[in-house]
């Protein structure tokens, strides 16, 4: 079993009862089961505090901040994206330099963002010279998670602790860091919670998401990199919510979409025109590829919420908006804010000597038309 530490949603901070970490203290270790997910009337508790708990979350920040045992001004951060143009890792990335320049006190001279530009080969390059200019830490988000054990054995060779976030590596190489003592560790939120609200929130329409009535959910799978965890795990989690709520479940296209917006829309948009009335429920890995998918329904005149249901995870603006406004079903808040402050104040912790838990995860928030403006007012 891994040791967690656990770190709540930023929104949610105060009501979730999870402590958070800080550059100047640790986190409280937990040893609950990764798939462990907050309960509804927890998760209901959060939301009606959300703009309170946003508050208390950033007065924790600032007092974690003030706390911190370092001087970080001439410290230097290396951090490699695995694309610019991925819609939620540019608020990750933008919330992650914000923190660690206004609230921690890096000089943002000192701090290189490189574009992977969903290259593992040139994302590697970015490494390599990271360590030969002598970064004091990294943060990486893989282009491949599977690069994680040459990248951490050229890290640790170098002496330089790395920090991975996003994309998580497997099991195997998360243990090793904890075994042999690396200076590695990994900041994400557990996929397998976040394909268990998408299902969720299906499960528990009045109809169970069988839109059409034929006592069977078709589903569509819009699904990211296969490679990806997170996409294996919102992928099975989803669906298992459903059929673990005794719903009866129908496949009827599992398609690679890349978290590309482009190509959700034209996965979708062919699914109709293949199945046509039959597809009930539109399940999407991300909110990118659930906005390409609301496109190509909304051009085939179907209804959201009448004759088809969509879910996606991230709650970017645009998303979340249209649960508000009964054009999307739901998605899943996965807290960029908390993962970048996290990833931020882990880094810290490493610079410090200090002890760090290798696998740290955020809890994920179910977004539903009931909190979407609370959500909202968090992440616009």
């Amino acid at each position: 079993m891994r040791v967690l530490r656990k770190v709540t949603a930023v929104a949610m901070a105060s009501a979730m009862v999870v402590s958070m970490a800080g550059c100047g203290g640790g986190a409280k270790e937990t040893t609950a089961a990764a798939t462990e997910a907050p309960t509804t009337a927890a998760t209901e508790a959060a939301t009606e505090a959300a703009t309170e708990a946003a508050a208390a979350a950033s007065e924790a920040a600032t007092e974690a901040a003030a706390a911190t045992t370092g001087d970080y001004a001439d410290k230097k951060v290396g951090i490699s994206i695995y694309k610019f143009d991925d819609n939620f890792m540019t608020l990750y990335r933008t919330e992650l330099e914000r923190y660690l320049t206004e609230d921690l006190g890096f000089k943002k001279e000192n701090i290189t963002i490189m574009d992977g530009k969903n290259d593992q080969a040139e994302q590697t390059n970015q490494i390599d010279n990271f360590i030969n200019q002598g970064v004091d830490v990294l943060i990486l988000n893989l282009v491949q998670s599977s690069s994680a054990p040459s990248v951490t054995d050229k890290c640790n060779e170098a002496g330089i602790p790395v920090v991975y976030i996003n994309r998580e590596p497997d099991a195997a190489e998360e243990q090793r860091w904890k075994d042999e003592g690396i200076k590695a560790t990994y900041v994400g939120a557990d996929a397998r919670q976040s394909g268990t609200f998408q299902g969720e929130e299906i499960a528990e329409l009045e109809n169970h998401g069988d839109a059409n009535g034929d006592g069977v959910v078709s589903y569509i799978m819009v699904q990211g990199d296969p490679e990806n965890v997170d996409a294996q795990y919102r992928t099975e989690y989803s669906v298992k919510a459903l059929t673990d709520a005794g719903v009866k479940v129908e496949e009827l296209l599992k398609q690679r979409g890349d978290w590309d917006q482009a190509k959700g829309q034209q996965i979708v948009q062919d699914a109709l025109t293949q199945f046509g009335d039959k597809i009930d429920v539109v399940f999407c890995n991300n909110d990118a590829m659930a906005l390409g998918a609301l496109a190509a329904i909304q051009a085939a005149d179907r209804k959201v919420g009448e004759d088809i249901y969509i879910v996606g995870v991230d709650a970017l603006t645009e998303a979340v908006q249209n649960v508000m406004e009964g054009k999307m079903t739901g998605t899943v808040f996965n807290d960029h804010i908390s993962q970048a402050k996290t990833a931020a104040d882990i880094a810290c912790d490493f610079l410090n000597g200090k002890d760090v838990a290798n696998v740290n995860m955020v809890d994920y928030v179910k977004v539903t038309n009931e909190n979407a403006q609370q959500i909202l007012d968090i992440v616009k």
